[in-house]
């Protein structure tokens, strides 16, 4: 934990000098004795991990902080939010417009290492090696900055130097392509500098940068090299599958070998404020980010079959029974035995009133209610307890990648490479096996095109929840060249309509879910979600078009 004690440290006095650096044209020669200015800093080694440090607050992400990884998947088939906590909510529905967008449009991240890199020559080191060595970490926070941005607007401002005014920053957009290269060279340069494992808990390794680049690669279809980085970060040696997979979400397993990056958190010093979103309304939680039914139709049947093919054994009513064992992983559903804040329970959010009382966790009980009547399993088990009683101030350490994420990727482009397709289903079985579930039926996975579908879905079941789905429903496409996304995000989005038998004693039969064919659709709609072709791309915010003039709108947005 020395790096989070060293985070909460410096980041106030690390992001003001990181401001004044990069504003030094106010500054008077008469460096002041009580504050931080460009004529006091930058002299030793303390300076520059100092500088180090406020290049990593938020380095995933400037908008919502570790939530990106949360909120991300709402924009997705497979998860919802209720508020429209910073737009997520009209990018799933397709009403995103210059005023309703994500705020991912941020340069202050890239400033701090723009400023970093432009001074990190100063300081006198002791080892050479540790100047290099941070060096490397934070281009490589830079190329992810720059990988986030331009993956969603397509194309910015590329600048890599401070910028002393506001017009000095008024750059025209690159190409999406030419940010792009520009991503893929830092990354190159910056992995051999960077040691195996880090130093310190938190910080920038091999691994990590690899990830990156992995990702980086996979999400403008560079097979190749993006299976090239998969397979160095399993050449490394230090990542292997967590046996106990809930294990891996909660705060005992956070020493797991599966996690190749998390974003570092401790109580007090630099605490996760956030624990308060995963969970329901009863339990004092907020619903902000729940699974939907899109994704519990994805799990198999416990036979390996899917749900709507013959002899799976599917009961519309009883939909979470005789599953896939990795959906009571993912999923706290209704009908669960559960331990809540006030004690044990059983999951009930299907009806409005229990014993003559107000259900609080009922559908549109509060808008801290599940709207799907479902919240993710993943950092809520095994148990609420595990949390600070105010579920604001806890060492929980979202993960930002993880070793099953590797796996996934080398089988993903195994297929697209229509190469080692044997290898493909036999690290899809891993994760199955861990999950408790069966081997692939190699007899109905034998062609590219099924072991294909069979790739994607097992990618969303794995990773659900983790901040992926978006992006992959944009960069798949289907046979016809369209864009997943154009299938998937159109079209109605539903919650579950049934009760709980009480006197049911398997958890997964619990709940009766009354058929859609015996409803009317405004019985079970949540809302209606919109994808075109142009969302692809999200418009530029409308306030940076004010502060630069030279930016050109994204089509379809003007």
């Amino acid at each position: 934990m020395v790096n989070i004690i060293r985070l909460s440290k410096y980041a106030v006095c690390a992001g003001v000098f990181s401001f004044l650096l990069s504003s030094c044209d106010n500054f008077f020669d008469v460096a002041p004795h009580d504050a931080i200015t460009p004529a006091t800093f930058w002299k030793t080694e303390a300076d520059a991990e100092a500088g180090l440090t406020a290049c990593y607050n938020w380095w995933f992400d400037q908008c919502t902080g570790p939530n990106y990884i949360f909120f991300n998947d709402c924009m997705s088939d497979i998860s919802f939010n209720r508020t429209g906590s910073s737009s997520y909510k009209y990018v799933a529905t397709g009403e995103l417009n210059p005023n309703k967008v994500p705020n991912y449009y941020k340069y202050e991240s890239i400033a701090r290492c723009n400023v970093f890199l432009a001074n990190i020559g100063k300081p006198t080191f002791a080892d050479e090696e540790d100047r290099k060595n941070m060096i490397a970490q934070v281009r490589v926070i830079r190329a992810w900055e720059y990988l986030v941005i331009n993956y969603w607007f397509g194309g910015i401002p590329l600048i890599t130097e401070p910028t002393e005014t506001a017009e000095a920053a008024q750059v025209e957009r690159s190409s999406e392509e030419a940010v792009r290269d520009f991503i893929y060279k830092e990354l190159d340069e910056a992995i051999p500098d960077l040691p195996d494992a880090p130093a310190q808990k938190g910080r920038i390794a091999k691994g990590t940068a690899l990830a990156i680049k992995m990702r980086a690669h996979l999400y403008y279809d560079d097979w190749e090299t993006a299976r090239q980085a998969a397979n160095d970060i399993c050449a490394l040696n230090l990542y292997e599958l967590e046996p106990d997979f809930i294990k891996l979400f909660s705060l005992d397993g956070q020493s797991s070998k599966e996690i190749i990056y998390a974003d570092q958190h401790i109580e007090d010093l630099y605490k996760f404020g956030d624990v308060v979103r995963l969970y329901n309304n009863q339990d004092g939680g907020w619903a902000s980010f729940v699974p939907t039914q899109n994704l519990v139709d994805m799990f198999e049947m416990k036979n390996g079959l899917m749900p709507e093919e013959e002899g799976s054994g599917y009961d519309e009513r009883h939909p979470f029974a005789d599953r896939d064992p990795r959906l009571y992983n993912t999923v706290v559903y209704p009908g669960m035995d559960w331990e809540g804040k006030s004690g044990n329970r059983i999951i009930n959010t299907l009806d409005k009133e229990i014993n003559g009382k107000k259900n609080a966790d009922y559908y549109d009980a509060a808008t801290n209610a599940s709207a799907t009547g479902m919240i993710y399993a993943k950092y809520a088990l095994p148990s609420i307890n595990q949390y600070s009683p105010s579920l604001k101030n806890d060492r929980l350490c979202p993960i930002l990648f993880r070793y099953a994420e590797v796996l996934l990727t080398i089988a993903e482009c195994n297929v697209e490479l229509n190469e080692n397709l044997s290898e493909a289903l036999d690290l899809i079985d891993q994760l199955r096996q861990r999950g408790g579930h069966i081997k692939v039926d190699r007899s109905k996975y034998n062609t590219q095109d099924k072991i294909r579908e069979l790739v994607r879905r097992e990618r969303t079941i794995e990773l659900a929840g983790e901040g992926l789905r978006r992006q992959d429903i944009l960069r798949w496409k289907d046979k016809n060249g369209k864009m997943v996304a154009e299938t998937v995000m159109n079209g109605p989005l539903y919650h579950m309509v049934g009760t709980i038998d009480y006197s049911e004693p398997d958890p997964t039969r619990r709940a009766v879910i009354t058929p859609a064919s015996e409803l009317q659709e405004k019985d079970r709609l949540i809302e209606n979600r919109k994808f075109e072709p142009y969302m692809r791309y999200w418009p530029i915010p409308q306030a940076q078009l004010e502060k630069n003039p030279k930016l050109v709108q994204n089509p379809g947005y003007n």
